[in-house]
């Protein structure tokens, strides 16, 4: 239970701080955080910024964990935790937010410039707005509103912000747990407020496991109008991304926990081959993204992908080269009964009215590698489900409900 004099003083405050949230998400959204592997420079400017502006705000107790990266200019993926010291030192609530957004795609899709961030309809409108500035923006605001209130909480608060999570995750959190001595405590109470639904209702306690995968197809490049001189790769490739959809049907089983309930297999990013239309493509390139229920085990789905690839080489001679961009195998879910999540029950009902429920999701999170470490762990954001696509916004009202969701759990003892 929770004082509730306290916390409508706290929502009170976080109602106070509108205008500010909107300003701090226009000037997060200015500062483009896009990692290497998507053609950026990587989020140490947007850390800087970030800290310098959590100092203005009164914030004091900092670690960092940053990690070398000679792909980006400056050297360094930052990853950082601020601190507000509760009266147990030794247990703490975690918001666990990211700093790296993707790259914006196609700007002919954008209706305005999407690092110029700008407010519509009740909604913030730019790359990142909501993935995963609205709860980094929520988070700190309710933080703040601890700190401005006066309020020692009964648990300390750890809000951090990380790297790489639009990849990896290697240059971030991984790299945050598997080199901090340690990094959680066995009781602290850890959010990543990173998936949802519109409604607020669903706990993340599952994540399918992931699979990226990047198929190279080596022919022999010749003229269009002799194409007996040479080998199409294009054409070998397009088998075989016909031939993987019998992944579905090799892995068919169907788990409720998830929406939807069956693994997914699906083709996505295709490279250019050549550059005019008469030569025919001696390579090829396309990849993958498969999202594959927990009972599977990802070596089991290798084999049958490279099943699947020696008889498209063996078929149309040609080589296949497969390269893995993402491997992650789904940890054991976290308990419907562990105490963050009944912490989030009760924090979503007071605030949002919504009865809550676990479930499981498709997307990846940085939870899965905290749960491998055997930490429980919840998923949770009210969410507008724009992340990745044109137009990308926010919900001005998540942003500050969120908060108050957040603040209800900082003030559980």
């Amino acid at each position: 239970m929770i004082d509730m004099e306290t916390f409508k003083k706290i929502t009170k405050r976080i109602d106070s701080y509108r205008e500010a949230m909107i300003a701090l998400q226009i000037d997060l959204s200015a500062i483009p955080a896009v990692g290497p592997e998507n053609g950026g420079d990587g989020e140490l400017l947007k850390a800087n910024f970030l800290k310098q502006r959590l100092i203005r705000m009164g914030f004091r107790n900092f670690r960092h964990y940053d990690v070398k990266d000679e792909r980006v200019s400056s050297g360094i993926r930052p990853n950082f935790i601020t601190t507000i010291e509760g009266k147990n030192k030794r247990k703490c609530i975690w918001i666990i937010t990211h700093m790296d957004i993707v790259p914006p795609g196609e700007l002919r899709l954008w209706s305005h410039d999407p690092y110029s961030a700008y407010v519509k309809d009740g909604h913030i409108f730019g790359r990142g707005v909501e993935d995963n500035q609205q709860d980094m923006v929520a988070s700190i605001f309710a933080a703040q509103a601890m700190l401005d209130e006066g309020l020692i909480p009964d648990n300390s608060i750890n809000l951090a912000f990380v790297s790489d999570e639009e990849t990896s995750s290697n240059k971030g959190l991984y790299h945050m747990i598997d080199f901090a001595d340690p990094l959680f405590n066995d009781d602290d109470l850890i959010v990543v407020p990173d998936s949802g639904n519109p409604e607020g209702s669903l706990i993340e306690i599952a994540e399918k496991s992931m699979l990226w995968l990047c198929f190279k197809t080596k022919g022999k490049q010749c003229h269009g109008s002799n194409p007996q001189l040479g080998n199409n790769a294009f054409v070998a490739a397009s088998h075989l991304v016909t031939k993987l959809v019998k992944l579905r049907k090799l892995f068919p089983e169907s788990d409720p926990l998830f929406d939807p309930p069956q693994s997914t297999f699906e083709p996505t990013k295709k490279e250019a081959n050549v550059g005019n239309i008469n030569t025919i493509p001696g390579e090829d390139i396309f990849c993958m993204d498969c999202r594959v229920l927990p009972k599977y085990d990802l070596q089991d789905v290798m084999k049958a992908i490279q099943n699947i690839v020696h008889g498209i080489e063996n078929k149309f001679k040609v080589r296949i080269e497969i390269s893995i961009a993402q491997y992650v195998q789904s940890a054991k879910p976290t308990s419907s009964d562990a105490p963050i999540v009944q912490m989030l029950t009760k924090a979503i009902q007071e605030v949002y009215n919504v009865k809550a429920y676990p479930g499981g999701v498709g997307a990846g999170t940085v939870a899965s590698y905290i749960r491998k470490k055997n930490y429980p762990v919840a998923v949770w954001s009210k969410t507008n489900q724009t992340a990745h696509q044109p137009d990308e916004n926010c919900p001005i009202d998540n942003m500050l409900g969120n908060a108050k969701v957040f603040a209800h759990l900082f003030l559980q003892k």
